[in-house]
């Protein structure tokens, strides 16, 4: 997949690895296929996922006083989250298969290479606070969305933290909208906010 190359630079020169996992998974020809997935589109006028984790590793960068750990695990849950979006069943509503989303794909292509369950666990909700406000706010089913995001909580944990850095800096990219961000720094206790 190396032949994939923007004429401004290569995968390497866009995503800059700092680390033998970045550069593993740089050499995975299933996740380079990812990278030049997708079209400009609402939320991604970007296109590609390659492009798009360049803008999230850019915000990872813009946090301030962010422990070096964290800051590893945020550039490696950039670097997967999106990026199996190209094997994703493409059904919506009732019929869709959701072993199938890209983000359980991604979860179980990074099952190869850590044992992490923070890392783990972020790729694959990494969505679920946006589904959560969809149904509350948008679809007005309040119980429904209850549901949703008391069970997403559960399954962050104490990670919650590590969550809601990933969840700011993925939606501050294009032009997404930033109500789903607002709306969970208001309605969840256990963050500590932070501004980008």
């Amino acid at each position: 997949m190396k032949e994939h190359l923007r004429i401004e630079g290569s995968i390497e020169s866009i995503l800059k690895p700092e680390n033998d996992l970045e550069k593993a998974l740089l050499d995975s020809p299933e996740f380079c296929e990812g990278l030049f997935w997708g079209k400009p589109r609402y939320g991604h006028p970007e296109g590609k996922v390659l492009y798009h984790i360049e803008e999230v590793l850019a915000n990872i960068d813009r946090l301030q006083l962010v422990d070096p750990e964290v800051r590893n695990k945020l550039r490696i849950i950039a670097f997967v989250h999106d990026t199996f979006k190209y094997k994703e069943d493409p059904q919506k509503g009732p019929l869709r298969d959701w072993s199938k989303h890209h983000s359980v794909l991604a979860r179980k292509f990074m099952e190869q290479y850590t044992t992490d369950q923070s890392i783990l666990d972020v790729i694959e909700l990494h969505d679920e606070a946006y589904y959560c406000w969809r149904l509350k706010v948008l679809y007005n089913q309040e119980e429904e969305g209850n549901k949703r995001l008391a069970k997403l909580k559960a399954k962050i944990g104490s990670n919650i933290q590590l969550y809601y850095l990933f969840f700011k800096c993925d939606t501050k990219t294009g032009d997404k909208t930033q109500s789903p961000l607002y709306w969970f720094e208001k309605n969840t206790e256990g963050i500590e906010f932070v501004k980008l």
